[in-house]
């Protein structure tokens, strides 16, 4: 199991988030030591669903105006439609995903939340995969799509659904431990 003890996960959330795809990727970086912010549009808590059924909500302990990209090592993007239509127009959501792709920190986005990717620049050459609903608009922003249970691009691991969450979660793990080992890399232009 990674050791990730002193590793800061910041993951961004709106109301309709996909419940697993949030729960279990933080319940495996929290056992591996991370300390993983929850941070949303407001503090409170933060309704998630199970498809499209209302679910159990998390706490968001921070706004997006308030997040210090600096202040990170990895970045957790989980996905959900309502989530992902609504996240991927805010602009201070869009800031810290342009922050964090440019330091080349590691991000992991799941099924709907390439959106953001996309309103952020971030997929252009990149090769990635997505719940397939979404495919069409990751090859019209330049992205190489592929359906695959999980695919790594440089900083970006990106998976489709729900099933695909153990491979998912092992690759971020492994992404972050190979980062803190890394040296660091020439920021993306």
């Amino acid at each position: 199991m990674a050791d990730l003890s002193k590793i800061h996960i910041a993951v961004l959330v709106t109301e309709g988030y996909e419940r697993a795809e949030l729960v279990e990727p933080v319940d495996a970086l929290r056992g591996a030591g991370a300390v993983v912010d929850i941070i949303s549009d407001q503090r409170g808590p933060v309704r998630g669903f199970v498809h499209h059924d209302p679910a159990d909500s998390v706490e968001a302990t921070m706004t997006f105006d308030e997040v210090q990209p600096e202040r990170y090592h990895a970045l957790l993007l989980p996905g959900g439609a309502f989530n992902a239509d609504t996240i991927r127009v805010i602009p201070h959501a869009q800031r810290i995903v342009k922050a964090f792709d440019d330091a080349q920190k590691p991000m992991a986005v799941i099924c709907h939340a390439p959106w953001l990717l996309i309103d952020s620049d971030a997929v252009a050459g990149r090769t990635l995969t997505s719940w397939p609903s979404i495919k069409t608009d990751l090859r019209n922003a330049g992205a190489n799509w592929v359906d695959r249970e999980v695919v790594v691009d440089d900083n970006l691991v990106t998976s489709r659904k729900p099933d695909d969450i153990p491979s998912f979660n092992r690759a971020f793990m492994q992404l972050i431990e190979e980062s803190k080992t890394q040296p660091a890399q020439a920021a993306r232009t």
